[in-house]
């Protein structure tokens, strides 16, 4: 990897945002937990696929095609890590590794989410990598309001 500044190496890229919803965590989780939700609130994600059979847990993969840049990207994304509090997407391709961990905690009756997505970056693409840390930064804050108000819409059927 690439040199570290403050921990990271220097290739990669970090966004996180905490919120709260009004649904419970474990119906907060179990609707994240199906990566193919990505299409409702990545505002970002064009398509979201499974490419493999069985229950969603640990090893399940998606296919997903998004837009950055004005460019199509596509990622196949593997669930990593599952907990009763805590979801783990590793998604790659052959420029770039992102992790995507979101960790869901109890308040009142709903839920306060943080997400944080770490972007990594390979070969030529790290030359864009300021720019695309400015377009995720966006993009965390289009996730943050597009994720609180599906999880918020599904509160609502829930009671």
């Amino acid at each position: 990897m690439g040199d570290r500044r403050n921990g990271y190496p220097e290739d990669m890229s970090a966004v996180s945002r905490t919120f709260t919803v009004e649904l419970a965590p474990a119906l907060t989780l179990d609707y994240l937990k199906d990566f193919r939700h990505t299409e409702q609130w990545d505002p970002g994600t064009r398509s979201c696929d499974r490419i493999d059979a069985g229950p969603i847990a640990e090893g399940a993969y998606w296919h997903n095609v998004c837009k950055l840049l004005g460019l199509t990207v596509e990622l196949t994304f593997r669930l990593d890590d599952v907990t009763d509090r805590r979801l783990v997407f590793v998604g790659e391709n052959q420029s770039a590794r992102i992790t995507d961990t979101i960790t869901v905690e109890p308040k009142r009756a709903g839920s306060t989410i943080t997400y944080r997505s770490d972007l990594e970056t390979y070969g030529t693409a790290r030359i864009f990598r300021p720019l695309i840390t400015l377009v995720l930064q966006k993009r965390a804050a289009d996730i943050e309001r597009r994720m609180s108000s599906v999880l918020n819409r599904l509160a609502t059927v829930d009671k």
